[in-house]
This record gives structure tokens, sequence and C-alpha cells, in this order.
């Protein structure tokens, strides 16, 4: 029995020398996003210019109301399996109208509270453009993890969200919503009013 004892130590302390083990780091998926260009983008009958990236495959424009000059414009990312939604709205000068359309703009923000750890938002101004918004990053399970508003102040306002045609996980879709943030901010920033 001594002798199995001694030659089972013997083996261990043979398999355990050498080299000491060192675990794996923790494995990333790498994604590899195409270079984004961009192009003036007209939307016809809506006073509203902005650039779009060559990444969208589909540009659908639908009239909501003609007689508020409301309009949908959606920017489809197939590859990614994404679109963002932006709504166009005429204010005509009401300070009513404004109001109502902030308040619209951030009431979907604040509905995502109740899935989203945290929202922060990022105030927007190109004093040139007259254009005066804000970004809003919504961290969590939320449906749609990137929102945003811009205006005038006077006659135009315009809104976007953006969702991925898939169960919000965010983990697995903060790659894309990182790289379709800076489209956001990129139209954010080229918007000319009409």
């Amino acid at each position: 029995m001594k002798f199995k004892l001694s030659i089972l130590v013997v083996l261990l302390l043979l398999s355990c020398g050498g080299e000491d083990y060192v675990p794996k780091p923790k494995a990333y998926l790498r994604l590899d996003y195409p270079k984004a260009t961009y192009k003036t983008q007209e939307l016809p009958n809506i006073p509203v210019v902005f650039e779009v990236s060559s990444l969208v495959n589909e540009l659908k424009i639908k009239t909501m109301a003609s007689s508020t000059k409301s309009y949908g414009i959606n920017l489809e990312y197939k590859p990614l399996k994404a679109t963002l939604f932006l709504t166009y709205k005429a204010i005509n000068g009401s300070e009513k109208n404004l109001e109502d359309f902030l308040n619209d703009a951030q009431k979907l923000t604040l509905e995502h509270t109740k899935k989203a750890d945290e929202i922060p938002v990022y105030p927007f101004e190109n004093k040139k453009r007259k254009v005066y918004g804000m970004l809003s990053e919504v961290k969590g399970n939320a449906a749609s993890p990137a929102q945003f508003y811009v205006t005038d102040s006077v006659n135009h306002f315009l809104t976007g969200s953006l969702y991925f045609h898939a169960k919000p996980n965010y983990d697995s879709i903060l790659p894309a919503a990182n790289f379709l943030q800076k489209d956001i901010k990129h139209i954010m920033e080229t918007i000319e009013w009409q």
C-alpha cells in the first residue's frame, strides 16, 4: 500500500510541475463594420436636408398628416437588422406646438425607464444652422437604444428612434447600437432646414 501511495504522490508532483496555469482571458466578439460614407439626402415635400450613411439600404417616406405637415421617414439598415424611424413635424410658429412636440419626444424616452439601466442625455446645439436638440442613449434591455430630437424652435421639429429587429438584449446589440449612434450624431450635425 505504501508503494502505491508513493507512486501516486510522485506522479502528482511530476504532473503539477512545469508551467503555471493561466486562465484564458474573456473573449469578445470582433465586429468589423464598414467605414460609413455619407451623401446629402433631400426629402421630397419635407423642408429638411441631412446626410445619410451609405449603409442605409432603403429610405421610406410616409405622409402622416398633411394638415399638420407631418411625415414619417424610415432609414433601413438591413445588414444590421435595424431601422431609424424619423418623424418630421412643422411647428407653424406656435409655442404650444413646440412644447407639445418636446413633451412627446421626452415622454417616449421616459417610457423606456422601466427597462433601462441608465439614460444619459447629450444636448446638441448648432447656432449657425439653428439646430438645437438632444440625443438620449438608453442603456439596458429597452426596445430603443437611442433617441433624439432637433428643432429650430420656430418652424421645424425632427425626432428619431433607433430600433433593432430582435428581442432587446443590451449586450448583444451594444456594438451595433454604438455604431449607429455615430450615424445619428452625423444626421444631427448635418441638418439644414429649408
